[in-house]
């Protein structure tokens, strides 16, 4: 018969800490019972030239967007962490302040609208998408939010404005020059959202844009339009069901990881 072997009280009790400790997650990942996740929601809005024409339109949906999330209205997903940024830039490199939750979460949706337009105006001389990413990231950082799941959402053309030569701007190699590695490793799950984009830039991004665990979502601005549809105007906001639904298949669609390089 084998004997049993003896192992040290001390040692048990390390192995056990260490694999309760293995399969648990961790504090900031465990949602207390009935009460959603973590999550990280960041809003950036394109106040350069190319965009002007749909600046408007992009403000006033990011104004009912930003709303219906922070008031979790058809179910959309709460953030625990909301910030509010322009993408743009007078010379390259230039940072932008980062509005947080507290300053819309007792706004209205016309109070967010009107703060948006009043902060972000559309005069900026160029896009600068690789600068904005990288203060997205410093950010999360900063502010401990590498736990929680991230939704990057930029209002754009997707266009990366390259001063006295918009053609080369819109060529292949520009776009290909679009940086996420920043993201890459920010949070345990990051998904990037152009919204207002040509099919054609739209397509250009996926296909040239290189990443690995960045997921990446565009949404053509000839669809982004058809929110104005779904609006009831004789519905409170609480009651807009058709608009909340459009956004969750639209906007917010799960994204699967894809496009490794």
């Amino acid at each position: 018969m084998m004997s049993r072997r003896r192992y040290p009280v001390a040692l048990l009790a390390a192995v056990a800490t260490v694999a309760a400790a293995a399969g648990a997650a961790p504090a900031q990942e465990r949602p207390e019972h009935g009460k959603p996740g973590n999550s990280t929601l960041i809003v950036g809005i394109d106040v350069s030239g190319s965009f002007k024409g749909q600046y408007d339109d992009a403000t006033e949906f990011a104004s009912y967007y930003i709303y219906a999330h922070l008031h979790g209205l058809g179910g959309l997903r709460t953030p625990t962490a909301l910030f509010v940024t322009s993408i743009g830039g007078e010379r390259p490199g230039e940072p932008k302040a980062f509005h947080p939750i507290d300053d819309f979460a007792n706004s209205s949706r016309e109070q967010i609208a009107s703060d948006l337009r009043g902060w972000f105006p559309p005069r900026d001389a160029f896009t600068d998408f690789n600068t904005f990413f990288k203060q997205v990231a410093v950010l999360a950082k900063e502010r401990g939010l590498i736990l929680a799941p991230m939704s990057v959402v930029v209002l754009s053309d997707g266009t990366p404005d390259v001063p006295g030569n918009m053609q080369q701007a819109k060529s292949d190699n520009a776009i290909a020059r679009i940086d996420f590695s920043s993201l890459e490793f920010v949070s345990r799950s990051v998904t990037v959202r152009l919204l207002y984009a040509s099919p054609t830039i739209g397509d250009a991004w996926k296909r040239l844009i290189r990443r690995k665990r960045v997921r990446l979502w565009t949404q053509d601005a000839p669809v982004m339009v058809g929110w104005h549809r779904q609006v009831q105007s004789d519905q409170p906001l609480d009651r807009q069901a058709n608009l909340w639904k459009w956004v969750q298949d639209n906007v917010d669609f799960r994204v699967r990881a894809g496009n490794l390089f």
